[in-house]
């Protein structure tokens, strides 16, 4: 497509790196900073009309929100008003699959902070993607090339 990419993990602090290695789980006041963060790159970007694809796991409804919005999204659940900046228009593609495909595909990745064992605490956490937002869901046990033509597919019809 010709996008910038951007992984979520590299803009983490290096205290939740920390943490997550020590196989702790992130929790909100972990987690906000860090997506306000990964909500101004996209905002930089539809600033300069340049698309983006961020890989980042944006567990919850309210994650997605601050992707959207920022900061204001967990101040408030009021639309925005008049001449603030507008919410992001973003596509979330929720991968899904079960636990055991995802946990080998855990256990191949080398050299991350994230251990397999917080799988579990990831999955306790997660929000699957609804009504009204706007996403799509991806089966995992699709092959690679699949899933990519599924995600691009999507993108290509508006």
């Amino acid at each position: 497509l010709g996008w910038k990419f951007y992984d979520a993990d590299d803009y983490h602090p290096p205290e939740n790196r920390k943490k997550m290695a020590e196989g702790i789980p992130l929790n909100d006041e972990d987690r906000i900073p860090w997506l306000c963060a990964l909500h101004d790159i996209l905002r930089r970007e539809d600033a300069s009309r340049q698309d983006a694809v961020l890989a980042c796991s944006a567990l919850k409804k309210m994650y997605r929100r601050v992707l959207i919005s920022g900061a204001s999204a967990t101040e408030s659940n009021q639309p925005e008003q008049p001449g603030e900046n507008p919410a992001l228009k973003i596509l979330f593609v929720h991968l899904d699959g079960p636990k055991d495909i995802i946990a080998g595909r855990l256990g191949k990745r080398r050299g991350h902070f994230m251990p397999p064992e917080l799988l579990k605490s990831q999955f306790d956490t997660l929000e699957p993607p609804s009504a009204p937002e706007n996403f799509i869901t991806v089966s995992l046990e699709k092959s690679l090339p699949e899933i990519v033509l599924e995600i691009e597919s999507t993108i290509l019809q508006g």
